[in-house]
């Protein structure tokens, strides 16, 4: 650009050559020093002759950025239009809608802007002021349907201003009426509705509902509505008729003169979403279903959409019902590919949920992908990603896995970064949870149920100590559930029920209960009803536990128990109407699992030393517990759960020293648990010290290896701290691991002597 009263020039860089003729000044940093000189002074348009002012800002301008001087065209860049706005410049439009060049864009009036780039870069040849051209890369926006370059523009919109209504709308969350779940988020609420701008509202579609807004023109009155100057001829009203009663007091003319033209836009999305809570239900007529239903109690829906639909939903329910559209918002985790990538068609990484549930080959996948409306780049990335993610396809993996497994993830916090591979593992709980209840219905299949079963167990003093223990577990289950659900915790709530079947029911009692059922004698009838009752009743309050995170195979159980149909004229027809389960505290014993707890150490215990001595599970053995305090009591009562859980012949607690045989295995759980193990006849002992000494060869190799190479002259200088920790880590792991196979090798050698 020339400057005025000068033969010096201002050089400028662009990629839209053409926008030029729209420039109305030119911008450099406040601490350029190679432009001070300039500040407040002007360059003359080289095609109009047009004064452009040299302005300082320091928010735009990069001075190590190409020349440090940029072009400002405030109506055809966004970021030139903030500039405009904070050094109030003219904002001229220099195109057309159609793409050309209007009476602005002169001398090249009428041509498309594409020819215009052309036509100005010969003409700043011809003019001596055209420096050079290089390649620059930028981020150009496209629209998604043609691919054409998207030309910023300024034309006249409909606004809303939104200040009151953020207010309102942040005052409700930070005075508790309006709870968002979780927490954190609030920050994102106040982020966007503490900087609120106008609103934007109206959509140039041909879909959507349509402005209310109407052009009020004297008929043989020739006006452009998109004039500025003509904006008090609009009228907003609700319908046509309402528009001709306000466009006649308007233009104080008979009706009959009156020409009214509505607005063809459309308004926002958001907008129409954000009256939704309350326009359903028949607003701004006071319907019985705007009493009987609105407002709303609970939202839920994803965090992406917190401010474009939840905060206008919320902004919009005060502002036209004087009334929060709902009291409590949850947002749910953003489901993401197992990278953490966000699902998208140009990535390939978009998993169909349907896909998950029957699953698919890795053809159908690929002939899908063919089938669709992807661009040919996009359907040869998305091919490659399945053909590295599913080689083999996405196998079948259910409803109930694909959502429980949804649910394990939400623990994570805000995304999920789904692995198809931890859901495949959660149908193989479906399949756990299948076989262990059908496996557990053949322990009652000879038991009837009541419809006052908890009581008439509780009350029959037949439970045993596993008895009390399952039903104290099913309790403190439910209350976990119950809590984690009423909080959002829906990741918690699953592992807790998760757990519950898991351990509680499946490792632990199942097993626990099989020697007691089996045992059909007339002395063991109580003890085989209480174990039949409890189960019955762990196994039905378990599956309404589990029931709405795994519907389908909740419901085929339940109704496979035994019983059903016969509990009285207040039994459910369907699981899905049996209440959800409720903890009875006076059933909660803190005892009863305590005790658990200790026999659970004694029989971890014996499965140690069953272990370390390699002894076949055919194999029982006999053990002898040296227990005190609490270990004592616990061992003492529940002799029978350890040997059953611990592969036991017999378990003797605080035997007589004289009663213990020399040929024993020891193990100290702590100060106040020992449990040995008779090892006559069960164990090979020149098999199992062979084996020692080779694992002893392979450990002693690496470690004098080790301590040599720590024992060079120059190790200390040379070998960098964390190396030196880390070895130090594994010298100190040899040398134990050393020291536990000598001493087995010593006890072996020792019970081979006694057995001789």
């Amino acid at each position: 650009y020339p400057l005025e009263g000068s033969d010096k020039k201002i050089i400028v860089a662009t990629t839209r050559l053409e926008t030029m003729l729209g420039d109305t000044a030119v911008a450099v940093h406040p601490e350029d020093d190679r432009y001070k000189h300039l500040h407040g002074k002007f360059a003359i348009h080289p095609f109009n002759n047009r004064r452009i002012p040299i302005i300082t800002d320091a928010e735009l301008v990069d001075m190590s950025f190409g020349t440090g001087a940029v072009k400002i065209t405030p109506a055809h860049d966004p970021n030139d239009y903030e500039v405009g706005k904070r050094h109030n410049l003219e904002f001229i439009t220099m195109l057309a809608s159609d793409g050309s060049l209007n009476d602005n864009g002169a001398p090249f009036t009428g041509m498309m802007r594409y020819d215009a780039r052309i036509a100005v870069e010969e003409a700043l040849k011809e003019k001596g002021l055209y420096i050079g051209k290089e390649p620059n890369k930028m981020r150009l926006g496209l629209c998604s349907r043609s691919g054409d370059i998207l030309e910023p523009m300024i034309t006249p919109q409909w606004y809303v201003n939104c200040t009151d209504m953020a207010k309102r709308s942040t005052d409700a969350v930070r005075n508790g009426e309006l709870k968002i779940i979780p927490a954190d988020h609030e920050k994102t609420w106040f982020m966007w509705l503490d900087n609120i701008r106008d609103w934007c509202v109206s959509r140039q579609l041909w879909w959507g509902h349509q402005i209310p807004a109407w052009f009020a023109t004297k008929k043989g009155e020739s006006l452009e509505k998109n004039d500025m100057a003509n904006n008090g001829r609009w009228v907003v009203a609700r319908n046509e008729s309402d528009a001709l009663e306000k466009a006649t007091k308007l233009l104080a003319c008979p009706k009959e003169e009156v020409k009214l033209e509505r607005d063809e836009d459309v308004l926002d999305t958001w907008f129409s979403s954000g009256l939704f809570p309350f326009s359903v239900m028949g607003w701004p007529d006071n319907t019985d279903d705007l009493k009987g239903f609105y407002p709303t109690s609970l939202l839920e829906t994803g965090l992406d959409i917190l401010f474009f639909w939840v905060a206008r939903m919320v902004m919009m329910g005060l502002e036209l019902t004087d009334t929060l559209p709902f009291h409590t918002v949850f947002l749910h985790a953003m489901v993401r590919d197992k990278e953490g990538r966000k699902m998208s068609k140009s990535l390939g990484n978009v998993i169909d949920p349907l896909e998950v549930i029957g699953g698919c080959s890795l053809e159908s996948l690929q002939n899908r992908l063919d089938g669709g409306n992807l661009p040919e780049k996009e359907v040869a990335r998305a091919k490659k990603n399945n053909d590295i993610e599913f080689p083999e396809g996405i196998p079948e993996c259910g409803s109930d896995a694909l959502r429980f497994g949804l649910l394990a993830y939400t623990v994570q916090g805000r995304d999920i970064n789904l692995d198809v591979k931890r859901v495949v593992g959660y149908r193989m709980f479906c399949n756990k949870l299948w076989q262990a209840t059908r496996f557990a219905l053949k322990f009652v299949v000879d038991f009837q149920p009541s419809p006052t079963l908890i009581k008439d167990l509780t009350a029959s003093g037949k439970m045993g100590p596993r008895d009390k223990y399952m039903l104290s577990r099913m309790m403190n289950a439910a209350e976990a559930v119950n809590n984690f659900l009423a909080n959002y915790k829906f990741g918690d709530a699953q592992q807790a029920a998760y757990c519950f079947w898991m351990d509680d029911l499946c490792s632990n009692y199942l097993e626990l209960v099989k020697p007691v059922v089996y045992n059909k004698s007339e002395e063991n009838k109580d003890k085989r009803w209480a174990a039949q009752a409890t189960l019955w009743l762990a196994l039905e309050s378990g599956l309404r536990m589990l029931h709405p995170m795994m519907p389908y195979v909740t419901e085929e159980l339940w109704q496979r128990l035994p019983g059903r149909g016969s509990l009285g004229s207040e039994e459910p027809e369907t699981i899905m109407l049996a209440p959800y389960p409720e903890p009875i505290e006076e059933l909660k014993d803190s005892a009863a699992e305590s005790a658990m707890a200790d026999a659970n150490e004694v029989i971890k215990a014996c499965r140690s030393l069953r272990s370390s001595y390699n002894i076949k599970p055919k194999d029982l053995t006999e053990f002898y517990v040296k227990a005190s305090g609490s270990f004592e009591t616990s061992a003492a009562n529940q002799t029978d759960d350890i040997a059953t859980l611990g592969s036991a012949s017999a378990v003797h607690v605080n035997p007589h020293e004289s009663d213990i045989p020399d040929t024993v295995g020891t193990l100290i759980v702590n100060e106040q648990l020992t449990v040995l193990v008779n090892l006559k006849g069960l164990v090979d002992y020149k098999v199992e010290i062979s084996r020692l000494q080779k694992t002893l060869k392979n450990t002693v190799g690496p470690l004098e290896q080790l301590r040599k190479k720590m024992c060079a002259d120059s190790y200390e200088e040379r070998v960098p701290e964390d190396l030196k920790k880390a070895n130090a880590e594994k010298l100190e792991g040899l040398e134990k691991k050393k020291t536990e196979i000598e001493a087995a090798i010593a006890d072996f050698e020792r019970l081979a002597a006694l057995e001789k």
